[in-house]
């Protein structure tokens, strides 16, 4: 992965290399651990801004609370040193921004409540995550064997560490047998989401995306939703079937690091016209203007850095 200079890591900047933990930190082995994944661009003038900084930043709070991790920090000191953070590594071109909330060296033990609370913010140049030709062509996608950790099982509404196991496995299985990424069904059988990116659908023009009862509450899932309906799009959210999905239209996905990427093949099943389809474009296209602060009514999302 490309280095930069420091990471964040409880107040301090740290030299890259330096961002180290003990072995014997909590987190490393009980999974208790929350995360985000935000995103700077840059923007049409010349400028960096970060995408949604504050909502981002409120969910990490929040999935933290979920699992009972008391953040030494406030929002706004967080967002603060996300600013500072890409200012001293120089990040002007843009950047993926990964904080972290974990429970450090002192405890063993699954009671955790005496663990220290730590807190990391690491931020690197990365491209498109499931590729640039992705983005483009649309990519190939199978539903995995596994399904999604139902919520009687865990803390489904927290972007928590240990819920990524679950991702991982499915991933895993999902590359291995030549896909490019995988869509996992709920306990009930719908459609919950893909390993890291939310699932979205065209069926006769309408736009159709599961509710998030058995997913994580997305950023960006919102954002692309509000855009359609700029756009006139009927908007459904319903529950979805795993053969609804091979008789589709179009459909894509969405997330920080997905950003909007077509789907070309479910399981050996064509999509559409097997590319990108016209809706995924559109909304695609204005969900990158928007992120480029091309969109004045968005303007208020993005945070400048510089």
């Amino acid at each position: 992965m490309n280095k930069a200079k420091y990471i964040w890591m409880d107040g301090e900047l740290t030299p890259w290399d330096d961002a180290t933990v003990h072995v014997l930190t909590h987190t490393l082995h009980y999974g208790n651990g929350a995360i985000e994944g935000t995103k700077a661009y840059k923007t049409v003038d010349g400028r960096c801004a970060i995408f949604k900084l504050k909502e981002h930043t409120q969910r990490l709070l929040n999935s933290s609370k979920m699992t009972l991790m008391d953040v030494p920090y406030t929002l706004e000191e967080l967002n603060k040193a996300q600013i500072e953070l890409l200012q001293a590594n120089e990040l002007f071109e843009g950047a993926y921004i990964r904080p972290l909330v974990y429970l450090g060296y002192g405890v063993m033990g699954l009671y955790h409540k005496d663990a220290p609370v730590k807190v990391s913010i690491s931020a690197w140049e990365w491209g498109a995550y499931l590729g640039e030709e992705g983005l483009k062509k649309g990519i190939r996608l199978k539903i995995a064997s596994l399904t999604r950790t139902p919520n009687t099982s865990g803390m489904g509404k927290a972007k928590a560490v240990a819920n990524y196991l679950n991702s991982q496995m499915a991933k895993f299985e999902a590359v291995e047998a030549g896909y490019d990424e995988a869509l996992l069904k709920d306990d009930q059988g719908y459609i919950a989401e893909a390993s890291g990116a939310c699932f979205f659908m065209v069926r006769d023009g309408k736009l159709i995306t599961p509710p998030n009862d058995n997913s994580l509450e997305s950023i960006t899932q919102a954002t692309v939703i509000d855009l359609a309906r700029d756009m006139g799009i009927e908007v459904i959210r319903r529950r979805i079937t795993r053969e609804e999905i091979y008789i589709c239209d179009e459909c894509f996905l969405t997330g920080t690091a997905a950003e909007v990427t077509p789907i070309r093949e479910v399981d050996a099943r064509i999509i559409g016209n097997g590319a990108r389809g016209p809706i995924t474009e559109k909304l695609q296209t204005a969900y990158f203007d928007v992120v480029a602060g091309k969109n004045p009514k968005y303007i208020q999302h993005l945070t400048y850095i510089n």
